[in-house]
């Protein structure tokens, strides 16, 4: 089956938040968002960020493939939006990656701000190369088949937590969250309690040491 014949059911476009929302959240790591979410919302350890240095806050657009099989991450290439977050359910499947050089460089082109595969990617140094924001459950040189069946923009399950779009983002080098947007406004308030209270702590404890 080509992929031009794979089902492949995508939901009506959704309307993304304010990017204002982003802005005000990526100051804060993911520890202290975690902890103003009652250490709930974070996908679980087996994800972890291809590079070093891979970070990001974005909008959560979600897809589901079967197992090795990337045709629904290639049509969604056509929804994509500035800000954006690629949050690919591979149902943990590691035997062959969805995501390699070319697909990460057609995000980036597209305004998406990172990926997180919950299943394999390819490529590793070439997508290293790109600085772009990369998070998987693993790495495989086979690559995927094109067949469906997928969804796209539909609420998917990543490393454990439920995904919906327009759910905001944040990842770091401890980990993602993900926070529901309609729980948004509550946990900015508290995650801004959170810093505060930390930043206190940190400099009680660094001035008894001077």
């Amino acid at each position: 089956m080509a992929l031009e014949t794979a089902e492949v059911r995508i939901a009506e476009r959704w309307k993304r938040p304010s990017r204002e929302w982003l802005d005000a959240f990526a100051p804060f790591p993911v520890a202290n968002i975690g902890d103003a979410m009652e250490r709930l919302s974070m996908c679980d350890a087996g994800i972890i960020p291809l590079t070093a240095d891979s970070a990001f806050t974005g909008f959560a657009f979600p897809v589901q493939v079967t197992a090795g099989d990337n045709a629904a991450v290639i049509i969604a290439l056509d929804y994509i939006e500035e800000g954006d977050v690629m949050m690919i359910n591979g149902m943990g499947h590691v035997d062959r990656a969805l995501v390699g050089e070319q697909l990460t460089q057609r995000f980036q082109n597209a305004g998406a701000r990172g990926q997180v595969i919950d299943g394999a990617v390819r490529d590793k140094k070439i997508i290293e190369s790109t600085a772009f924001p990369t998070f998987s459950r693993g790495t495989s040189p086979a690559g995927p088949y094109k067949n469906g069946p997928g969804v796209i923009g539909e609420p998917v399950a990543i490393g454990g937590v439920v995904c919906c779009a327009g759910d905001i983002v944040v990842a770091d080098q401890d980990g993602i969250i993900i926070i529901p947007f309609w729980r948004a406004a509550d946990v900015l308030e508290k995650v801004k309690e959170v810093a505060r209270r930390e930043a206190e702590m940190t400099a009680e404890v660094t001035g008894q040491y001077r």
